[in-house]
């Protein structure tokens, strides 16, 4: 497996062997061992898997107090993928790292836990599948405004199709300023 740094602390990005013939292909998308000497140590404890049209932006999502790490892929379609740091105490706060994953690249995006994460759908649909380290607590969920225009993130949708609650997150520096009070 080929393994790319960002740079942002611990957010790498993961280019899996594949084995491809006339028939097909055959790729493993997770080994405990292999990942292990990664840094990827935690258990996985939740498997989620999303189905998205083209334009659909989904985040910047975290947990607070429960913090998820993901590992990340796209089984179908092709996503933009963005991870945000947004530890107030991180030298890298407010910097983000992102990929292009596809089903034809096949790669994987890991996100530690404590990062904000999210994606946009670039083909007609995409299946979206993600392991996490920790369980979805819908009252633990938090979110960083998508277009916030200090994040410089470089979408490339201009009006995504959002969730209301997605179009109302807050910005990164209104979302810090309000868990110090």
């Amino acid at each position: 497996m080929k393994v790319r740094e960002t740079a942002l602390p611990g957010v790498l990005i993961l280019e899996p062997r594949v084995f491809g013939d006339s028939r097909g292909f055959f790729i493993e998308t997770f080994q405990t061992e292999r990942y292990a000497a990664l840094g990827i140590t935690q258990p996985f404890v939740q498997d989620n898997h999303s189905r998205s049209a083209r334009g659909v932006l989904r985040g910047l999502h975290f947990q607070r107090s429960r913090p998820q790490g993901k590992l990340v892929r796209v089984s179908r379609g092709c996503v933009f993928d963005v991870v945000l740091d947004i530890n107030p105490d991180s030298p890298t706060c407010g910097q983000h790292a992102s990929a292009i994953l596809s089903d034809d690249n096949h790669l994987q995006m890991w996100v530690p836990p404590g990062y904000a994460h999210g994606f946009c759908v670039l083909s007609e649909i995409a299946d979206f599948e993600y392991k996490c380290t920790d369980y979805y607590q819908p009252q633990d969920e938090g979110g960083v405004l998508w277009n916030d225009p200090a994040l410089a993130i470089d979408w490339p949708v201009s009006e995504p199709k959002l969730s209301d609650k997605d179009r109302q997150n807050p910005t990164l520096q209104t979302l810090l300023e309000g868990s110090q009070s």
